[in-house]
């Protein structure tokens, strides 16, 4: 039998001068399209019908297809060698996924300096001993199974709303990788049980609330691990089941776990570096969004772009700085209501929320890089405890499951989306006010008084400003012991990362309005345009959105336009090479 498999998806099974089946992928899985075709005769498969589920099943199970991968759509993954540009990747998109085979060595090499440990007079934390405080209670060899069993059961204390899937994925991926180093002693069938739902997409129902970021994420993680063994609840196709259900129905078997598989799971740092690392994409794409629709606003008042010339920048000198700068001249070159006020414009100065757009969204720049640079070392780490060191066949107690390094970074980028949000809301209430807006009229209105145009726009960005400036205090300052105070400090990592997701959200918000109101104040200026860059984020978002004549219904508009934010259009609408990249 030999598989053919060309770039469109279509799969042709051949058995020697028969044609058995032929196939095509879409984003489900395999379709049949015909099969066995013989001496002329074909049978047509119609997509969705019940008999071509089933007929189609029956094939995939004789000719093993579901084995048949794309590279295409496969992304291979070197356990201690992920990059930002993967981990972004593994968020956004839903391709499979496979730990490079080379690292079997490692990890079953650490497995076995597990399972002599077992077997040894000595007591080993987690392998045959209790947990947390209970390390000084011995536990039999023959019950060591028992005990990883009810480590995630009783784990399994998450509360509050669920994780996204996209999430989820990316914690089942960071474990995954952590696992691949070799230093956790788990059994290469762990691996393959992760590997394999991820690609099935059996992804493990995950409350939000739960873990205070040491030791490790361990409700969270439980809670992953428990649909693992066919505990707990999974989404699977759309649904919401049984994870023995959905393993079944994807050929997996629940996993049964070895010494210290269960403790290697759940200890670690995966769920808080998931968060922290969306937190991060999706403040990196405001950031950038930010730099657009503040260019917009500045052409729209008639900004001064002399603030933004690089010599001022230079003698500062910071990366950030300069970057912000040389964009904001990049998206306002050639803009022809910048000329038209070059004369004769009896101001001085412009607000800060123009002039000192470099500098403040430099700053934030700055900061961002920093995180990332933070969680792409802890995205790539080894954090789960005790830890086996393969070259003395040590398996020693630490505390790498301590999220200190992930609490400061998503405090980092709270405060980033903070300030993003606060300097894009004083730029939108400069541009409502008749007495700051440089001749437009009272909030952007063409009728002003009859109408209350952007009005409660800039109200409802000022709302979201004020509860982001709130949400940014400090995570990582606060602890609490645990664990009859043997766990006595903590980060709070994992409720740090999460409110990133929230904060996120109004900042796309924020910025959507600003690209509202700043957009219809370039308008009010033609027939003078703006800059080549300018026009094509202006153009997209009035593909969605009309410029506002008469009052109506804003909620659509800002909502639509946040869409362009979040999903990054806006950012690729100005084109490549001008707004500059998190590395």
């Amino acid at each position: 039998m030999s598989v053919a498999i060309e770039r469109s998806q279509n799969v042709t099974v051949c058995c020697g001068r028969f044609l058995v089946a032929s196939f095509c992928r879409n984003d489900i899985g395999w379709i049949t399209r015909f099969e066995k075709t013989k001496c002329g005769e074909s049978i047509k498969r119609r997509r969705g019908s019940e008999k071509a589920k089933v007929q189609t099943a029956q094939i995939n199970k004789v000719w093993n297809i579901d084995k048949v991968k794309d590279d295409n759509h496969l992304m291979k993954i070197t356990a201690g060698q992920l990059t930002l540009e993967q981990l972004e990747t593994l968020y956004r998109e839903s391709g499979e996924i496979q730990l490079n085979r080379g690292c079997k060595v490692a990890v079953d090499k650490a497995a076995g300096i597990v399972a002599t440990a077992v077997l040894g007079e000595d007591a080993v934390y987690g392998i045959n001993t209790g947990f947390g405080k209970l390390a000084n209670t011995r536990i039999a060899t023959e019950q060591t199974a028992q005990l990883q069993r009810n480590l995630i059961l009783s784990h399994c204390c998450g509360v509050g709303p669920d994780l996204p899937d996209s999430v989820v994925r990316l914690v089942m991926v960071l474990k995954l990788a952590s696992l691949g180093r070799g230093a956790s002693g788990v059994r290469w069938q762990v691996i393959e049980q992760i590997e394999a739902m991820v690609n099935n997409g059996v992804l493990p129902v995950i409350p939000a609330k739960g873990s205070v970021g040491a030791s490790g994420d361990l409700a969270p993680l439980a809670h992953m691990t428990a649909a693992m063994i066919g505990e707990a609840q999974v989404n699977y196709r759309g649904q919401q089941t049984s994870a023995e259900s959905a393993l079944h129905d994807a050929g997996l078997e629940p996993l049964q776990l070895g010494p210290k598989e269960g403790l290697a799971l759940i200890n670690g740092t995966q769920v808080s570096t998931a968060l922290a690392l969306v937190g991060l994409f999706d403040a990196w794409r405001h950031c950038r969004s930010a730099l657009v629709t503040g260019a917009i606003s500045s052409d729209a008042l008639m900004a001064s772009t002399a603030p933004f010339r690089p010599e001022i920048h230079s003698l500062r000198g910071h990366k950030g700085q300069l970057d912000a700068a040389d964009s904001l001249r990049g998206l306002l070159n050639g803009s022809a209501i910048r000329d038209s006020h070059r004369d004769d414009d009896e101001r001085v100065q412009d607000p800060y929320c123009l002039r000192c757009q470099p500098q403040v969204m430099g700053a934030c720049i700055d900061q961002l890089r920093h995180v990332a640079a933070t969680l792409v070392i802890e995205a790539n780490a080894v954090t789960d405890n005790p830890l086996v060191i393969a070259e003395s066949n040590d398996i020693v107690s630490g505390g790498n499951f301590h999220g200190e390094p992930v609490a400061f970074a998503s405090d980092q980028c709270a405060l980033v989306i903070a300030e993003i949000g606060s300097i894009t809301e004083r730029r939108i209430a400069t541009m409502v006010d008749p007495a700051l807006n440089y001749g437009l009229p009272a909030f952007l209105s063409p009728k002003p008084g009859l109408n209350s145009g952007f009005m409660i726009a800039e109200v409802t960005a000022a709302a979201l400003m004020s509860e982001n400036k709130q949400r940014a205090a400090p995570c990582s300052i606060d602890s609490t012991p645990t664990s009859a105070n043997q766990e006595d400090h903590v980060s709070m990592s994992c409720h740090g990362a999460y409110r990133l997701m929230e904060m996120n959200s109004n900042l796309a918000s924020i910025i959507a309005i600003e690209l509202l109101t700043g957009t219809q104040g370039v308008q009010f200026r033609e027939p003078v345009k703006t800059s080549k860059p300018l026009q094509k984020a202006i153009f997209l978002l009035r593909e969605r959105v009309d410029q506002l004549t008469d009052d109506r219904y804003l909620a659509t508009d800002i909502n639509a336009a946040a869409s362009l934010v979040s999903n990054g259009k806006i950012v690729d609408a100005v084109g490549k090479g001008i707004l500059p990249d998190l590395i």
